[in-house]
Formats: C-alpha cells, structure tokens, sequence
C-alpha cells in the first residue's frame, strides 16, 4: 500500500525535513569549496577560530551546537593538516584548547570567496529575506528547552 502525505507520518517529522535539506544544502557549499580541500563543517570551524581566537573544545562545540566529542573528531584532520592545534589548558588540564594556525587562517581565507559565492547565489534563489527568516527560525530551535548531549 502507497502512502500519501496525509497518511505518511514522515511527511510531517521535523527533524527528516531538516536533515533533507541540511544534506541538500551541505553537499552544495561542500562542492563548492572542494578545490580548497575544506568540506564546509571544517570552513565553519575554522571561521569561528578566526573571529573568536584559540577556545576549548567545549565551547567551539557549544558555538555550533555540538556534542563535545563530535567535536573532537571534527577537530583530528584539522590538526593532522596543521590548520589548527589542540593543546591542553595550561589553566585545566581537562581542557584542550584549540587554536587556528596561520596555515588555518591562509586556507580560510582561500576559501571564504567560495563561501560566499555560494552563499549568494542560494540567497537568489531562495530570496534574501527568507534565507534570513530560515536562519532566525533554526537559530530559535537551538532555544527550545531540549538538552540532547546532557548526561
């Protein structure tokens, strides 16, 4: 038996439309900044180095909303590539503290022409303002009470 949309409980699960269109959007900005070797979560870490300097890995995790182990997987071909370090705390030494290196920032900069290129052209076609209102709207679900990495 075919399902229809009113009878599939998918077509109104939340979190499959946001995970389509989270791969439908990050295959397209990881093909465009593939000639820099970047995929576009490691451009999104290494801009955030950029704009706020070294940090721990807990708060680079908490800036995009992610568990801290996640992170610190996300971080291993950073530092394997030399585009960021990660060194213990000299203040903790349960903290590791991440800094972007100046082969980061080179790369960054390589690539944010990329990122914007195509930052523009979803905003084209998507529209300005609604790409804004999509970013307002997914930045409200980060406020919605749930606590998924909690122990």
């Amino acid at each position: 038996m075919t399902q229809t949309p009113a009878t599939d409980p998918a077509a109104e699960c939340n979190n499959l439309t946001l995970r389509k269109a989270a791969r439908y959007l990050g295959a397209t900005y990881d093909k465009a900044l593939a000639p820099t070797g970047l995929r576009a979560t490691q451009f999104s870490i290494l801009q955030k180095l950029s704009a706020h300097g070294e940090t721990t890995i807990t708060s680079l995790a908490d800036m995009t909303a992610m568990d801290r182990t996640t992170k610190a997987s996300n971080l291993k071909p950073l530092a394997r590539d030399g585009l960021v370090t990660v060194e213990p705390s000299a203040s903790d030494r349960r903290a590791r503290v991440v800094t972007i290196t100046e082969d980061g920032l080179s790369r960054t900069k390589t690539a944010l022409p990329l990122w914007r290129e195509v930052q523009q052209r979803f905003e084209e076609r998507f529209g300005t303002e609604e790409a804004a209102r999509l970013r307002a709207l997914l930045d409200g679900v980060l406020g919605t009470g749930f606590e998924p990495w909690a122990e």
